[in-house]
């Protein structure tokens, strides 16, 4: 006999599921495809040895780790901002292209700048440019009311191929041998590293940010406007708070950061602006800010564990498996974990014989 199951919206979710499902959402993505690799003849454990060892068991794959942690960090710090009031800024890749090539346009134009000079500069002009790239999204949105989905989403395409105009055209090096290259930056504008490894100080960014974050969101006016308007604007526009302004402010800190990101890559690790300068750090963010339920401490910690997936999935490739297998991961980790907001929310309730018997009449 048929025993309907129904949805039941939980009055409080509950703070265990809150931890179990993202955990329980991560595992299952990683069976999920290893059942693709058992599929093409891999050892799944195999693979997924690999891959931690190669980006933990060395000195060397502990710091690509952190390099390639710090650009999703500053994009998902920068997305969580505007998550947390309901702002889907789906356009942080985007911002951090704009953020690099704005902090670019000084070191070309001004090659002789001392670092002290050269570094503020360029944060600024980063963290400017991430804005300005936001702010068109933002008026639309606050005016009339526009989805910020489609706006930032499409503004993407356009900060990239900016870029790409760019450093094909005006910018390329002309000692490039004709590779699609700007002149390589002056020492003064590249980013401090630790020690001899890669990690620059735009680890430090990300920590300084995570810490205001944490205040801004707990002890501020503006954090708590922001909770109070993401929860519902009808309260909101009833208590009196401003929510247009509100929009504004949060869309231009969410494309801020997201431009400091583009920054520190671009001077901290690739020194000249290029095509191809994220490989997605953006869209990946996206994930993170997710599975990290908004907390920047959180989003340091899943950050870093998108950095190993990274950094070990170009390292398989030693085993013949593509380094797409990191992207496969990262996807199957987002479904899963956005299907697993349903049990955070509802719970799962089966029907008595009573029950059963009256649906089926």
């Amino acid at each position: 006999m048929f025993v309907p199951v129904r949805l039941e919206k939980r009055l409080v979710p509950s703070p265990v599921m809150r931890i179990m499902v993202p955990l329980v959402s991560v595992i299952m993505a990683l069976v999920f495809c290893g059942i693709f690799l058992a599929i093409t003849g891999r050892d799944p454990l195999e693979v997924y040895a690999a891959m931690f060892a190669g980006a933990l068991g060395s000195a060397y794959g502990l710091s690509e780790t952190v390099v390639k942690a710090i650009p999703l960090m500053l994009c998902a710090l920068g997305i969580s901002v505007a998550f947390r009031m309901q702002l889907w800024n789906i356009g942080a890749e985007g911002q951090f292209y704009i953020g690099a090539f704005a902090a670019t346009w000084l070191p070309l134009t001004f090659p002789n700048l001392p670092g002290y000079v050269m570094i503020p500069g360029m944060i600024l002009l980063g963290l400017a440019a991430g804005a300005m790239w936001a702010f068109i999204p933002a008026y639309l949105r606050a005016k009339s009311n526009v989805n910020e989905i489609i706006t930032t989403l499409m503004f993407n395409y356009v900060g990239i191929l900016l870029v790409d105009y760019f450093v094909y055209g005006p910018w390329r090096d002309p000692k490039g041998l004709n590779f699609p290259l700007t002149a390589r930056f002056a020492d003064a504008a590249i980013l401090p590293t630790f020690g001899a490894s890669r990690i620059h100080i735009g680890i430090v960014f990300a920590l300084v940010l995570v810490f205001i974050l944490l205040v801004a969101f707990k002890y501020s006016r503006w954090g708590y406007e922001i909770r109070v308007i993401g929860q519902s604007e009808r309260a909101a526009a009833y208590a009196g708070m401003n929510i247009q302004r509100s929009i504004f402010y949060v869309m231009l800190i969410s494309g801020a950061i997201s431009g400091l990101a583009g920054m520190a890559e671009v001077s901290g690790i690739a020194g000249r602006l290029q095509p191809g300068l994220s490989p997605g750090y953006g869209y990946t963010a996206i994930i993170i800010a997710w599975l990290s339920k908004l907390n920047p401490l959180a989003i340091v910690l899943v950050s870093l564990l998108f950095g190993v997936l990274q950094v070990g999935g170009y390292l398989v490739q030693t085993f013949g498996v593509p380094a797409t297998v990191a992207s496969m991961v990262q996807g199957a980790i987002l479904f899963f974990v956005v299907g697993g907001e349903i049990f955070i929310n509802y719970s799962i309730k089966i029907a008595s014989r009573k029950e059963a018997l009256t649906e089926n009449d």
